[in-house]
């Protein structure tokens, strides 16, 4: 066999990590217990997945366990498992680094946590970095691994303080053992070698965890009874029992979702929901079924209180783990629940699914698309049957998810739609439906009327909106750039059409020919002089109060939407929208007198630009000559004075 050793520095933002682990989440030091049975359960899980097509691998030891051994003497805590180890190139990859989803995230959440709500040790296992968690307890972390079907060990050993060492080593089984070096305690502190203290942690946190968590434990036996000392009468002088030292199995080891719900307590689901998804709060809501027809399965759904830190990241693993017979298959399961629902955190155990099922294979097994229809259905019933307010609480926290559905579930699409919340200009902050919308809509009107944009001040004070204020029409007004998909794929909602309050003619009011006529002129001047900015100039029906507004056409893409695509780094062309004039403001009448009067006066082409650049800012844009049109607006504002 040959040797390899290397010593690696950590580091500097992984230094700050590791001391934010060590010293910030000090007081809730009984975590790292649960993340090291945590890591150790999935071991195992992969081991018996594994074992399905390679079962020579193991042979010799399939007899599946988490042992802890505890020396009060040395203090020492030590946790072995006999899963599938990890090769040399897996510890460097799998302890050798820190927090795949981003050490920076991390501690920006650590500190987010600590001031809003005192530190949450789950960070620890919702960033993958539970074994880390190991440095709140040990001065010194010794692991010692070996992968299935490889002949030689590994041994990862560090202070957590600078550095780390790994070298190749002999370990005559395959799985993982790690030795902690346990810190001084002090008075009021955990003792981690002290039985009962084990006992309780893992009771408390692990008692789920589908392997027996195992300790060599003291025990009280009887006496033989040819061993106890009696007196003359018979009765018994001193002990008739004895301490000895036996293994015992501390968890329960129940699959909590083969349960019936009757039998579950609050407390169970919470800790149960904890150990799967390494979050801290408890469950909004606990979704739990047994599932019978003509295949059966179970589920147990939870639907978080808290949106996760990284619910948008392509990288985020789905909350969905699929069993067979208690048989663990995979976690980060798509196939069981489509992209927009993969907050949900939960478990589905079907027995009549191929053990050997590969994620292509899932994709195209008609029970599992059953299983998803049907774990979709009960999702949207839950939601639908929530009361207003905690509805709204989920909503805020998991809204834009949910709005995600409507572009890439078709088969849900109005489903989708009856969950979907907005605040309209008429709610008063308030969330309402497009079912209360539509309740709402006056007794002339047609369509849904929405706006988009980033800032929620801003569209509610649009020009764009004033005509339909005045008709006294609700706007919905829509700030999640996920709008933006949403309205493209829900053209109409129960018959009623989706209209934006900034494309397309609006068809409130009709436009009088005479004015019209009497305006073309000037406003084909104005063209022609903005003609590489503006796709055309017009009377607008959009305007009470304001001069400008700019309009994009009924299928253009919106301003929010280009906008959106820029700021992503995507190719947008620039669009030229119609530059619409309000007729009735006075500003206009003057321009109009001016022209008639001059059509060669350059004050002409200095309020052509002001117009644009009122109408630009006027819908939160940037325009392109600031200087200049503060030159404009001083040199307006001193002649008028």
């Amino acid at each position: 066999m040959g040797t390899q050793k290397e010593t690696c520095e950590f580091k500097t933002e992984v230094q700050q990590l590791l001391h934010l682990i060590i010293n910030s989440l000090y007081s809730n030091k009984e975590i790292f217990i649960r993340e090291l049975v945590s890591n150790a359960s999935d071991a195992i899980d992969k081991a018996r997945f594994k074992e399905q097509t390679q079962p020579e691998l193991f042979e010799d030891d399939n007899d599946y366990q988490i042992r802890i051994s505890t020396d009060p003497e040395k203090k020492t805590f030590e946790i072995i498992d006999n899963g599938i180890g990890m090769t040399y190139d897996e510890v460097n990859e799998n302890i050798g680094t820190i927090a795949k989803s981003g050490t920076a995230a991390f501690m920006e959440a650590l500190e987010k946590s600590k001031k809003e709500n005192g530190l949450s040790p789950e960070l620890i296992g919702q960033f993958g970095v539970g074994f880390y968690s190991a440095f709140i307890a040990a001065d010194k972390v010794t692991l010692v691994t070996r992968a299935a079907g490889s002949e030689e060990g590994v041994k990862w050993e560090s202070d957590g303080k600078g550095s780390y060492s790994i070298e190749t080593v002999e370990k005559e089984k395959r799985g993982t053992t790690i030795t902690l070096e346990l810190k001084e305690t002090g008075e009021g502190d955990q003792d981690f070698t002290e039985e009962y203290t084990i006992r309780h942690i893992i009771k408390k946190h692990s008692d789920f965890v589908t392997y027996p968590v195992v300790m060599n434990v003291e025990k009280t036996e009887p006496l033989p009874e040819e061993q106890i000392v009696k007196d003359s009468d018979g009765k018994p002088i001193g002990d008739t029992f004895k301490k000895v030292r036996a293994d015992e199995t501390l968890n329960s080891m129940k699959a909590i979702w083969a349960k019936s719900p009757d039998d579950v307590t609050e407390e169970e689901y919470e800790e149960f929901y904890k150990h799967i998804s390494h979050n801290w709060d408890k469950p909004m809501e606990i979704l739990h079924k047994k599932f019978e027809g003509i295949t059966e399965y179970d589920a147990l759904m939870f639907l978080p209180s808290k949106a996760p830190f990284d619910m948008f990241r392509p990288e985020r693993k789905h909350g969905m783990q699929l069993y067979c017979k208690r048989v663990f298959i995979m976690d980060d399961c798509k196939e069981l629940l489509p992209e927009y629902l993969s907050f949900v955190q939960g478990v589905v155990d079907a027995p009549d699914l191929n053990l050997n099922v590969s994620r292509e294979i899932l994709q195209e097994d008609r029970l599992v698309r059953n299983i998803r229809k049907n774990l979709v259905k009960k999702i949207f019933s839950l939601l639908e049957d929530m009361d207003k307010e905690k509805y709204e609480t989920f909503y805020e926290e998991f809204g834009q998810a949910i709005k995600a559905g409507i572009p890439t579930d078709f088969e849900n699409k109005d489903r989708i739609a009856s969950l979907l919340r907005y605040k309209t200009t008429k709610s008063d902050g308030k969330y309402i439906s497009l079912d209360q919308y539509i309740e709402n809509m006056a007794d002339d009107q047609k369509e849904i009327y929405y706006i988009t944009g980033e800032n929620m001040n801003a569209l509610i004070n649009s020009p764009l909106l004033e005509a339909l204020k005045a008709k006294d029409y609700e706007v919905i007004l829509m700030v999640d750039p996920v709008d933006e998909w949403v309205t493209q794929s829900l053209p109409e909602y129960k018959e009623k059409k989706l209209k934006s309050a900034e494309k397309g003619d609006l068809d409130l009011d009709k436009v009088d020919e005479k004015e019209k006529d009497a305006y073309t002129p000037l406003f084909n001047f104005i063209k022609e002089k903005l003609e590489d900015k503006v796709k055309e100039v017009q009377i607008s029906n959009r305007l009470k109060d304001s001069v400008a507004c700019l309009s994009g056409d009924d299928f253009g893409m919106s301003a929010y939407m280009e906008k959106i695509m820029k700021a992503s780094g995507q190719d947008a062309p620039d669009q030229k929208r119609s530059l619409e004039l309000n007729v009735k403001h006075p500003v206009i009448a003057k321009i109009k007198e001016i022209f008639e009067t001059d059509t060669t006066n350059p004050a002409l082409q200095d309020y052509s630009e002001l117009l644009l650049d009122i109408a630009i800012i006027s819908e939160g844009g940037k325009i392109d000559n600031p200087a200049r049109f503060s030159k404009q607006l001083g040199d307006m504002m001193a002649k008028a004075l």
